[in-house]
């Protein structure tokens, strides 16, 4: 990549020499300016960009600047660069497509496969979407949000439209995933009740306290059992609010997500702790016992690591 860049900056400077005119011609000609855009060379548009400023005016056949092509192609390292011009971006943002298309308007449609699939999973696709529409309708006059173009749309609408599919989609895989982890978080709260409930088998007949209750582990395991099942709890009670959520567009840019974030949490922090509690248990029925108890520690957190690195890629995604 260095050697790349050191390259176009040479080739560049050599056609620094030649007449501005045959220059400008060249790049309007070849439409390098808008394909480096779509492609996110950000810092190829910024060599060109600071040597003739006057080629952020510059449109395709579709009436796109850099700018707006940048933006369709949700290249934000490119979107970025322009957007900290001032002026310059005040002034583009006001141009319209051959389609009567004001920018807010190409923010609404839907991004191209190569760029969506950045993001794997479709309701965080959805959300990354509703970011951008978001962010752009930041920058533009108040009056875009209820211009209609050629088809008589105004931007939202248009929004809709495209993002349809991908919002039917990010509904049936939040569905999918939330049942999923409904199932294992009532499992882990019926093991954590089953075993708060075993402990009155285990009561001093003449005090009706637990025999154990002086034992640490067996504080341990009182302790880490409420846990598990508070949280476990709490998860499902995230995760029926998600299910009987209308859905709608606004909610996967943050309500969704975030309770399906908190929800994952919840069921791993139960998890986590059932683990803990189940080997706080054997320490403490084996106490006088020292064999296999470091054997158990051990496996206790076996569970943990193969969770964390089979999970990775999906925890990555989500943050």
């Amino acid at each position: 990549m260095p050697q790349a860049r050191q390259l176009v900056k040479e080739l560049w400077e050599h056609s620094l020499t030649l007449p501005d005119s045959n220059v400008i011609k060249l790049i309007q000609k070849s439409q390098i300016l808008h394909d480096a855009a779509k492609l996110g060379n950000v810092e190829f548009l910024t060599l060109l960009t600071d040597s003739y400023p006057d080629l952020f005016w510059e449109v395709n056949k579709e009436y796109h600047s850099i700018f707006h092509v940048a933006l369709i192609n949700r290249q934000e390292k490119v979107f970025n660069l322009i957007y900290q011009r001032g002026a310059v971006k005040d002034l583009i943002a006001l141009y319209k497509d051959d389609e009567g298309n004001n920018i807010l308007h190409l923010a609404g449609k839907l991004a191209p496969p190569s760029r969506l699939k950045i993001v794997s999973l479709a309701a965080f696709q959805m959300q990354r979407e509703l970011r951008w529409f978001e962010e752009v309708k930041k920058i533009v006059p108040s009056s875009f949000l209820h211009m209609k173009n050629k088809a008589g749309l105004t931007p939202r609408e248009l929004f809709s439209k495209e993002h349809e599919a991908l919002r039917k989609e990010g509904e049936k895989w939040m569905k999918s995933t939330v049942s999923f982890c409904l199932v294992v978080a009532t499992l882990i709260a019926t093991v954590a009740f089953d075993a708060a409930v075993a402990i009155s088998a285990g009561n001093n007949q003449e005090s009706g306290t637990p025999i154990l209750l002086k034992d640490r582990q067996f504080k341990v395991f009182v302790l880490y059992n409420a846990v598990a099942m508070f949280c476990s709890t709490t998860s499902i009670t995230i995760y029926l609010s998600i299910l009987i959520s209308p859905f709608a567009e606004d909610d996967f840019l943050l309500s969704l997500p975030r309770k399906l974030i908190f929800g994952l949490v919840a069921v791993l922090v139960s998890l986590v702790f059932m683990v803990v509690t189940f080997s706080a248990a054997v320490f403490s029925v084996y106490n006088e016992e020292n064999q296999g108890q470091g054997l158990v520690a051990y496996l206790a957190l076996f569970p943990i690591i193969v969770y964390t690195m089979t999970s990775y890629t999906f925890w990555k995604t989500i943050v």
